[in-house]
């Protein structure tokens, strides 16, 4: 699973993707993530968007969700 961050084609604001979640648990993870960030988000086709940079944020959760997680981008 990769978390980064992204800005291209939002009228330059930051979102936060995690990409390689288990289709089963795409919901779940986005209601918990959104929650533990305080932002808004939404499912995308395969992929979990954030609003804002909370990449650090988000792996320290998914790593304690039990996900092995790889910090992608600069």
């Amino acid at each position: 699973m990769r978390v980064f961050r992204e800005r291209g084609g939002r009228g330059g604001k930051i979102v936060t993707l995690i990409t390689g979640l288990p289709a089963n648990a795409l919901d779940d993870v986005a209601t918990t993530l959104k929650k533990a960030v305080a932002a808004g988000g939404r499912v995308n086709g395969d992929v979990v968007e954030l609003q804002g940079d909370h990449r650090d944020l988000v792996a320290g959760r998914l790593t304690e969700l039990g996900y092995r997680v790889k910090l992608a981008g600069g």
